[in-house]
């Protein structure tokens, strides 16, 4: 018997297309309302796999929409919300930052002020249906801005964004807080590391590396190589997610890393010596790598300590990087070779 309803927001993206799948495998008695204005980054073709399943359903629209997020609150009546649902590439942000401005930013704001009003009756004084209701926000660990060779992000790094992007994930962490602190909104804060595995947009970098490989194209790394980040992957990242909703303290935030510290030219190497044993072609595909010019503020490295999340939750990744990266690579070539 069907017990709730939960509101996903950008579950048509990367990561909320592989964490809605598995939310409904691992609970029969919930049912998913997806809504995704499916800009560039979003795909329902993510979602074939559930889209005729009894507990899902899928709304096309904003999350800066107000009207249509209430009549959606009035219409489920929603025991919760993972808030997925997010402009992310820093690239963008730097040519066209005001979409970060609304979807990060407005968008989040937008989603707080329509579950304060559905579920509470005062300021820390819940509505009795929705005693239990629950606000997951999904962020990022470049809100901290950047690491130097050694250290490592914890959830009391002070933020630091130095990206249009991060500045503007940055602002919606702070919306979250605020609304449990002045209104005693059930909400819980994850910050991942970069997410890596299938139904990444093609724009990011592990998809570009592989794309660019077999198609017989330069490889395109920014400035030295160098840049160092934190590699989770995303079905890890899921379950992450999953615990912190439902076993995550509210007000608190939770870190998500993978413990996989890699250079950009690392992940490039990698990924190249997978596709060499593969031998798809008679010389290295390292060949084709080519270094093009940095981006402006280019963090120079992100790393997370998921201590909080493992010790409090019982989180523990489950991938290590190259059983992860072997399942990615493997899952692109059969899509770019279609």
């Amino acid at each position: 018997m069907l017990k709730k309803k939960i509101l996903v927001t950008g579950g048509a993206g990367f990561i909320g297309s592989n964490f809605i799948p598995y939310f409904l495998d691992s609970y029969k008695d919930v049912g998913i309302v997806n809504l995704d204005l499916l800009t560039y980054a979003g795909d329902l073709k993510n979602l074939s796999n559930v889209e005729s399943h009894e507990r899902y359903e899928f709304v096309k629209g904003d999350v800066c929409d107000k009207n249509l997020i209430e009549t959606l609150f009035e219409k489920y009546k929603f025991q919760g919300v993972i808030h997925f649902a997010a402009e992310s590439h820093v690239d963008n942000s730097i040519n066209k930052p005001d979409a970060f401005i609304s979807t990060n930013v407005l968008g989040t704001f937008t989603l707080l002020e329509v579950a304060k009003s559905y579920w509470m009756q005062a300021p820390h004084k819940s509505k009795k249906e929705f005693e239990q209701a629950r606000f997951l926000h999904i962020s990022t660990d470049e809100v901290y801005g950047t690491l130097s060779e050694t250290g490592f992000f914890t959830e009391e790094t002070s933020y630091a964004p130095n990206s249009p992007y991060s500045a503007s994930k940055a602002s919606s962490d702070f919306f979250v807080r605020s609304y449990f602190h002045t209104y005693g909104l059930n909400v819980v804060t994850t910050n991942c590391s970069n997410n890596y595995g299938p139904k990444q947009h093609d724009e990011k970098l592990i998809p570009t590396i592989i794309r660019k490989s077999i198609q017989n194209q330069e490889i395109p790394i920014y400035g030295d190589g160098k840049n160092v980040r934190d590699w989770l992957y995303v079905l890890d990242h899921c379950k992450g997610i999953d615990l912190a909703y439902h076993k995550g303290k509210p007000g608190e935030t939770y870190n998500v890393g993978g413990k996989n510290e890699k250079t950009n030219l690392e992940i490039a190497h990698i990924i190249c010596d997978i596709l060499d044993q593969k031998k798809l072609k008679s010389e290295s595909y390292k060949k084709q790598i080519t270094f093009v010019k940095d981006r402006p503020g280019h963090d120079f490295r992100y790393a997370i300590d998921a201590t909080k999340i493992e010790s409090e939750l019982g989180w523990k990744a489950q991938e290590n990087f190259e059983s992860g990266i072997e399942k990615t690579v493997d899952w692109y070539l059969k899509k770019y070779k279609k």
